[in-house]
């Protein structure tokens, strides 16, 4: 035993001494075995993010991301973290502070757009001291607002706050018309709460009324700041959340939202009269912005007729708190620190669990790329984004919308006529990448250095102003609903178009010395889950030129319902955080759309090294092989993590799954993902083939 012990010690150092032993006569040395070549790892892939003692196939976003989520803590301004969409947006926001500092020093660079106006508006933004002299402006502003003596004074101000981007009672802006792609009509939908989604106001839950008190309470103090009694405040609030809980009522819930044909109703200014006559729509819409329009698409008629009901049964002074707390707080980031403190108290304890609030730097970049996103993204890309990165993604987008057309051809429930439609609309598909070819013009927007909420309110009826415009015109497809700067993508089915900014197209989602697989597990992932958005259970209800129209056969529409159903029930059995689960329904086209794009990527890096010997001499080189790599990369662009008070938020309202169910989730009905890291059957990462979900 003893000598068992000195022998193991002296295989790990040198530094091990034992007896002198008897002299033996000299032998020869016997050859070593080869060493086993140790291949680095692939470059884009985080060797400190994995976790190999966990086992890939029995929770494979463990196996990726564990160490990760163990070394890695949330930043106290963030809700949440995460290795790709926050890491990325935490650099560009470095970027776009140095380009808005500059101009507000007056120090941009030569030739940027719009220079004085985002110099202005950040600066403007950034003065804190003036900041506390809002609240004259503010309480001038609401003397008018709580003037409101009738239901025809009522319309009038609802009009007046539309046209500046506050939204009591329902939202109007301009539309695509859903059977008409080419062209843009005025559509009204419900609105007007202050909770984020209707299930707040209508769940009976200890955790829900405990949210709705913490609310009141919010609006109280709010009221008290504005200057009230906090008894006065008390019944303020009350009022505010009797109305606005008449309005969840009457609203639909996210999921029939989901439904396309839920929201179109062409029933013209005429039509929405009839509806909800004792709402004066002949004073709201000439207020509004919009005196002339008479297309109009009504997106819930119950809704309005609940607005009618309301505006009849609602004696004026009610309508006084509600309009007052709607109009403060859209502009809370133009008031006194004190109203910004209050807002944050509430929604950190409540809604986020953030830990301090986000730096005013953060907050004014914010505002200035929401409101001059187009002028603050040149600078930005000629800082970031090349020519080579477009031609780049063009070429893996292309690639991937080819893989799309290959799989049809493999699509058993797919009869040929369905099919061939479907090969029309995505050799239709309009790929948009990077930046807009012609930008935004911004010559209207008025800036004052001297007083943010000024400025915040003018670049807010600006917006709704370049809204409104579209009503009666031909669709503009050249536009774009995301700024560069975006650290995101998404599908538009109006548009038939996918649509991908600069601002995402960074590492880890697209990385220049990363391999090809890795890239097209990650940004190669993200632009076949856009290609499916158009073939998901929304997104296929559109044809190829943007039209709401049904071209699917009665036998490919059932074949489909029952896929999207497999999906639907996968999901729901998974939980969200705590007693929550992952709502199937209203993640259904997210999570097909991530089984498609995970699967298209696969395919397309394939046929990519198939084709590119180099390429796939590169990618065969490093330690884990094509597939595993694609794999890996895909899920450590997802490393995440929540706090608990907004993991119960997005449980809500958020139509993706919790990042650990969008990597888990699709795997495990991938063969691919199987054969790559030889999962055995009954692993938790490989559903029995019987209860496999596939779509596309």
């Amino acid at each position: 035993m003893r000598k068992a012990l000195l022998a193991a010690c002296c295989l790990m150092t040198t530094a091990c001494k034992t007896a002198e032993p008897a002299p033996t006569p000299p032998q020869s040395e016997p050859t070593p075995p080869p060493v086993a070549e140790v291949k680095p790892l692939p470059p884009g892939l985080d060797g400190a993010a994995l976790n190999e003692q966990a086992d890939p196939c029995e929770d494979f976003y463990e196996y990726a991301c564990g160490n990760w989520v163990k070394a890695t803590e949330i930043p106290a301004d963030r809700p949440r973290w995460s290795r790709g969409f926050d890491a990325i947006g935490a650099r560009n926001e470095e970027i776009l502070r140095d380009i808005l500092v500059a101009a507000s020093e007056g120090k941009a660079a030569q030739g940027t757009a719009y220079a004085q106006k985002l110099g202005d508006f950040y600066g403007a933004c950034m003065d804190e001291a003036k900041l506390e002299t809002s609240l004259p402006v503010l309480k001038a502003e609401l003397a008018k607002v709580t003037a409101v003596k009738n239901a025809k004074e009522l319309a009038q101000m609802v009009g007046t706050l539309h046209a500046r981007s506050v939204f009591p009672l329902f939202r109007f802006s301009s539309s695509n018309d859903l059977k008409d792609a080419t062209q843009m009509i005025g559509e009204v939908d419900q609105g007007g709460l202050g909770l984020p989604d209707r299930d707040y106001y209508l769940k009976d839950d200890e955790k829900s009324k405990a949210l709705r008190d913490a609310y009141v309470t919010h609006m109280k103090n709010t009221f008290v700041l504005l200057g009230e009694t906090p008894e006065v405040a008390a019944k303020s609030a009350a009022a505010v959340l009797a109305l606005e809980t008449t309005l969840a009522k009457a609203s639909l819930s996210r999921v029939e939202r989901r439904e396309p044909k839920n929201l179109y109703h062409r029933l013209e200014r005429k039509g929405l009269k009839t509806t909800a006559p004792g709402f004066a729509w002949d004073v709201y819409f000439p207020a509004a912005g919009a005196k002339d329009v008479q297309a109009l698409n009504v997106t819930h008629p119950a809704f309005f007729q609940e607005v009618d009901r309301l505006t009849k049964a609602t004696k004026p002074d009610a309508w006084k708190p509600y309009l007052t707390w709607h109009y403060v707080s859209s502009v809370v980031p133009a008031l006194p620190k004190a109203f910004q403190d209050e807002r944050f108290r509430f929604t950190a304890e409540n809604l986020t669990g953030a830990k301090a609030d986000v730096p005013r730097w953060k907050k004014c970049v914010r505002f200035t790329n929401a409101a001059l996103g187009e002028a603050l993204a040149q600078p930005f890309i000629a800082q970031t984004f090349g020519a080579e990165g477009k031609t780049t993604t063009l070429q893996m987008v292309v690639e991937i919308e080819k893989a799309f057309e290959r799989n049809l051809d493999t699509l058993a429930w797919m009869d040929a006529p369905t099919r061939e439609q479907a090969l029309v609309k995505v050799r239709k598909i309009i790929n948009k990448i990077g930046y807009p070819d012609r930008w935004r013009n911004y010559d209207a927007v008025q800036v004052d250095r001297g007083s943010f909420l000024t400025s915040y309110l003018n670049v807010s009826a600006f917006e709704q102003a370049r809204q409104l415009a579209k009503i009666g015109k031909p669709v503009d497809k050249d536009e774009w609903f995301m700024s560069p700067p975006t650290v995101n993508a998404y599908y538009n089915p109006q548009f038939n178009e996918i649509v991908f900014p600069a601002g995402i197209l960074q590492p880890p989602f697209f990385n220049r010395e990363a391999t090809a697989a890795v890239n097209f597990g990650a940004m190669g992932m993200v632009v076949g889950h856009e290609i499916t958005h158009g073939f998901d259970d929304e997104g296929r209800q559109y044809d190829a030129e943007g039209n709401l129209r049904d071209w699917w056969t009665k036998g490919s529409d059932e074949a489909f319902r029952q896929r999207v159903a497999c999906v639907k029930e996968q999901y729901d059995g998974y939980t969200a955080v705590d007693e929550l689960k992952v709502n199937g329904a209203l993640t259904l086209g997210e999570n097909v759309a991530d089984l498609g794009g995970l699967k298209l990527a696969h395919a397309a890096m394939e046929a990519w090294l198939a084709r590119d010997a180099e390429a796939a001499r590169q990618v065969n080189g490093y330690r884990f092989t094509p597939s595993q790599q694609l794999f890996l990369g895909y899920a450590q662009s997802w490393c995440s993590k929540y706090r608990t008070p907004f993991a119960r938020q997005m449980a809500v309202v958020d139509s993706h799954s919790p990042p650990y169910w969008r990597v888990n989730g699709p795997v495990v009905n991938l063969p691919q993902f199987q054969q790559a890291f030889q999962c055995k059957e009954g692993a938790k990462m490989v559903r029995p083939a019987a209860q496999r979900c596939e779509v596309w």
